[in-house]
């Protein structure tokens, strides 16, 4: 969305922020020592447009399925507001929250675990509608179940089998036909490609945005692959421990990066027609712990650009162009990390 889009979000995330308590023990009482408190995320704050794809983009570890899940109210956020449709989630009584469910669904990473092995793919499938009291009898359940099995792919012959009898891409489909079969608007894709094969994933993405196109969806796609990302997205986000450090179009994001740790992630993606011109940027160290996140800008432990201020003071986002932020202390340096792309 831009400044001079009249159209609301269908999501808006404001100042979202997620902590896991960590357990009190008792020789924590005894030594003194706090506890280990998890920081997620971090007052995170996004919007999404109505059929708009948001990538979601970052390190493993980084938080980036905590938000997803946040966002939908599977974990309970700590604090900040989700507005839905206009609607504030995160003030919804259980009741309230089990309506909008039908409007707000998830396809999870694992196309395995995400299944229940004791039932059968019908069963699996059909479950939402009988949640939501979507279907009239066991015959108007049983055919939506088979509309929305071909719909993504499914052999409507075999849906009385069980998980384990399908493959890892067809056990994927199981999964997005679950999350489809009560017409939500808006689905967070949390990484549902990367666990399956490279030539499944791309029938997958293009299943996607067929769906996305056909019944007129929103997703938040969640993944650690820049060039899923890129092909995907209208636009990105790029996450770096709980904190959203760069957002905007991805032709602006992915073209012209600002912050060095988007820097980074772009100098990782191979570039085939230019072998010879490309610069890799090696990061010392590893992802911070977010136990103990270090003090100003939580990428200074490992940004090559790093200077004093950056270690005391967290940067504020600032807009580097049409709806593209970042928060840097020297964005306006023209400094970059990668030779190609100027600042």
């Amino acid at each position: 969305m831009t400044a001079s889009d009249p159209t609301p979000p269908i999501v808006m995330v404001e100042h979202l922020s997620k902590t896991y308590h960590g357990r009190y023990s008792l020789a924590d009482r005894l030594t003194g020592r706090p506890r280990s408190d998890v920081q997620a995320v971090r007052d995170v704050s996004l919007q999404i447009g109505r059929g708009e794809v948001l990538g979601l983009i970052g390190e493993s570890g980084c938080g980036k399925s905590t938000l997803g899940r946040a966002i939908l109210r599977l974990h309970e956020p700590s604090a900040g507001k989700v507005w839905f449709d206009g609607v504030d989630v995160t003030a919804l009584d259980d009741a309230g929250m089990k309506a909008m469910r039908r409007r707000m669904q998830i396809i999870f990473q694992d196309p395995f675990a995400s299944l229940n092995p004791r039932r059968t793919v019908a069963e699996i499938i059909g479950l939402p509608l009988k949640l939501h009291n979507l279907a009239k009898d066991p015959a108007d359940l049983r055919e939506k179940v088979m509309a929305i099995a071909d719909k993504v792919g499914l052999n409507t012959g075999q849906l009385d089998r069980y998980p384990h009898q399908f493959s890892g891409g067809q056990r994927q489909r199981i999964g997005i036909a679950r999350a489809l079969i009560s017409h939500p608007e808006f689905i967070v894709c949390d990484e549902p490609v990367s666990a399956l094969d490279v030539s499944i994933q791309a029938q997958i993405i293009q299943l996607l945005l067929d769906l996305k196109k056909e019944m007129g969806l929103t997703y938040l796609f969640i993944s650690h692959d820049i060039s899923v990302i890129g092909y995907l997205s209208d636009r990105v986000a790029v996450m770096y421990l709980g904190e959203i450090v760069e957002q905007g179009p991805v032709d602006s994001v992915l073209s012209r990066p600002r912050h060095p740790y988007t820097q980074s992630l772009m100098s990782a993606v191979p570039e085939v027609d230019r072998p010879g011109h490309q610069h890799r940027v090696q990061l010392s160290g590893d992802l911070p712990s977010p136990i103990n996140p270090p003090s100003g800008c939580k990428f200074h432990t490992r940004c090559p650009l790093a200077i004093d201020i950056c270690r005391q003071i967290a940067p504020v986002t600032e807009k580097v162009g049409a709806d593209h932020t970042a928060a840097c202390h020297r964005l306006h340096e023209n400094l970059s990390l990668l030779e190609d792309v100027p600042a």
